[in-house]
């Protein structure tokens, strides 16, 4: 499979395999230049986490829900082996449609109890990571020869609205990704899913809840450092892009609780002051010792608030499952 990058659709062998791309090599170069720009010469610096998903970005994070530590891989998954044939139920989906699919791996739980359910016609993984949706597609076409493959390549928070629509939808947003979004971001991104919905289709969400701090710092800094060099990678990929000179070795990643927010802080700290320069946009960025550069947010929810977002962004019946422990759980709402 080869990927059409001009924002068309290229057809793979059948045609129920398309790979589209809305999300160009110039539009993630331009993205990653003024969000670099911007966050870097703020106080406090910061920079999305979209930017740690090159395709070694995509193989380190692969290994992260592997580790022992990190529990909401297989709390999620094992809340989907139980669960997953009432939420094809509730959901009545014709199209399984995943934002941040990345390897798609927990999704094939979802892929068999909506086929099982009888009407699941067209799965369509959105991902950033055209290499990503490569090898997943690939893996898929084989296992399942009866599913049309709608793959796009594309930014979530930019082309909701372009997405496909060729049925009723379930739109998933698993692995807790929605608390990479402060309030105001979630309360706004959930209105543009739902402003994108149809009456009728089903949003499911996983997330992943309020509990102890230790609990929740050992999942984002991981004994054996593949945390730390996912974090770390996002230097590789501004080295690469803008022809900066990052010095990793220079930084050491920090996964902090910040209390006031319920929300884990991962962020890269410099060990001395360090001049970094930027030759592709001009810029020369100065870090004091010490100095703390955010590379991610990821928000914990409550039950209670979190089914006031839904509702206050035009969601409603919202059904929840959660695991045994309450570390986790999975919740599907109606648009």
């Amino acid at each position: 499979m080869t990927l059409d990058t001009n924002g068309q659709t290229s057809t793979f062998g059948p045609d129920r395999l398309t790979l589209t791309s809305l999300l160009t090599a110039e539009d993630l170069r331009r993205s990653l230049t003024e969000d670099a720009r911007a966050g870097l010469s703020a106080s406090p610096k910061w920079l999305p986490p979209k930017y740690f998903y090159d395709e070694r970005g995509s193989e380190l994070f692969e290994e992260i829900t592997r580790l022992p530590e990190y529990y909401p891989t297989r709390t999620e998954r094992a809340l989907l082996t139980e669960h997953a044939r009432e939420i094809a139920e509730i959901a009545d989906a014709e199209v399984l449609l995943e934002l941040g699919s990345g390897s798609s791996e927990k999704t094939r739980l979802l892929l068999d109890a909506l086929t099982q359910a009888g009407r699941l016609t067209t799965y369509v993984p959105v991902d950033v990571s055209a290499s990503a949706l490569t090898q997943a597609m690939d893996a898929l076409a084989e296992e399942r020869p009866e599913l049309v493959l709608n793959g796009v390549v594309a930014d979530f928070d930019q082309h909701l609205g372009q997405l496909p629509a060729p049925g009723r939808r379930l739109i998933a947003l698993l692995g807790s990704t929605l608390g990479n979004y402060d309030r105001p971001g979630r309360e706004r991104f959930l209105r543009s899913v739902a402003e994108a919905m149809r009456p009728g289709e089903g949003l499911l969400l996983g997330l992943d809840l309020v509990k102890d701090p230790g609990q929740l710092v050992a999942a984002y800094d991981d004994a054996a450092g593949v945390t730390a060099e996912f974090n770390l990678n996002a230097l590789h990929v501004l080295n690469r892009s803008l022809r900066a000179d990052f010095d990793p070795d220079g930084f050491r990643h920090l996964a902090r609780w910040n209390t006031d927010e319920e929300r884990i802080e991962m962020r890269l700290v410099a060990q001395s002051p360090t001049r970094v320069e930027l030759r592709e946009l001009d810029v020369t960025i100065d870090f004091e010792k010490g100095e703390e550069l955010l590379t991610e947010l990821s928000c914990k929810f409550r039950r209670s608030s979190a089914a006031r977002e839904l509702a206050a962004a035009g969601f409603r019946d919202a059904r929840w499952w959660t695991a045994p422990d309450e570390a986790y759980a999975l919740v599907l709402a109606k648009r």
